[in-house]
């Protein structure tokens, strides 16, 4: 089916009410390399169920209504589609085991051109089963099979501009060669990530990690180097994608500030690539009791 912006910004996605569980969230955890260490006691809630708790960014992949770019009446080429941006606002810490709703939008469509591709813009409110809210999610997604068909090229959002100072904190967060094939079982099948094939002919040498693992990864460090591990303390995360990250490469995340407004970016240190940019993180240092 050809491609249609005005359709898909009037698409209706149906309400995802989606059960979790604790064994999930440890999921989700793992997939992020929580608990690699097995002697460091400050990870263990996030992978263990005795004090359970879960990992912020978890909001990302809750009440997800699927790969939708795929579906044929999109028009989309969805071997060619790359995350672009990522933010999770959390109005209320998540729970380790829950219900929650999730209710999606395409907010606009922006014509990057032909060489470039087409922005989505796309919004998720996640509920609890009273309604109440907890957590806003919104990401930027570049299909780069459908740009040129004549849309505005902008506004875009502001990048969060970063310092010129070397950073405050360093994190170096390893991955694994299989790190994306454990990811995605928290519900992003996208095959760019598992199938060598399908990696090629999205341009890649071989399959890449999920931007919302690397996502997640630099969550990880901020909870590190800035939480005392205390998810409640972190209560924003926003960045841009600038470049994969593949399985078994090692993540610095470097972190400007300590409390309210932080800014990161990470890179992938073997390559000595930068693989997160324009960082913003919501530090409430008071937050969860004392550190």
């Amino acid at each position: 089916m050809a491609f249609d912006p005005d359709k898909l910004l009037q698409r209706r996605f149906a309400p995802v009410a989606q059960s979790y569980t604790a064994k999930d969230s440890i999921l989700y955890a793992l997939g992020l390399g929580f608990g690699r260490d097995p002697l460091d006691a400050r990870e263990l809630p996030f992978v263990y169920e005795e004090g359970q708790q879960a990992v912020p960014t978890q909001a990302a992949v809750l009440g997800y209504p699927g790969f939708w770019m795929k579906e044929p009446d999109t028009g989309i080429d969805w071997r060619k589609v790359l995350h672009a941006s990522q933010s999770v606002q959390l109005h209320r810490p998540l729970a380790p085991a829950a219900t929650v709703i999730g209710r999606t939008r395409v907010k606009a469509i922006l014509d990057k051109g032909p060489e470039v591709g087409a922005l989505f813009f796309v919004e998720r409110t996640l509920e609890d089963s009273d309604g109440e809210l907890l957590a806003t999610v919104e990401q930027a997604v570049m299909a780069r099979g459908n740009g040129g068909f004549g849309g505005a090229s902008g506004p875009s959002p502001a990048a969060a501009k970063m310092p010129d100072t070397p950073p405050d904190h360093v994190c170096d967060l390893p991955t694994s060669p299989s790190q994306a094939l454990l990811y995605r079982l928290s519900g992003d099948l996208n095959p760019l990530h598992a199938d060598p094939e399908v990696a090629r002919v999205g341009g890649f040498e071989r399959p890449i990690l999920h931007g919302l693992c690397t996502y997640g990864i630099a969550c990880h460090a901020l909870l590190r180097t800035l939480c005392g591990y205390v998810p409640q303390r972190l209560r924003r995360i926003d960045t841009r994608f600038t470049s994969p990250v593949y399985p078994g490469e090692t993540i610095r995340v470097e972190i400007w500030g300590s409390q309210g407004e932080v800014r990161f970016r990470a890179t992938a240190l073997e390559r000595q690539v930068m693989v997160l940019n324009n960082g913003l993180a919501v530090i409430d240092a008071a937050a969860g009791g004392p550190r």
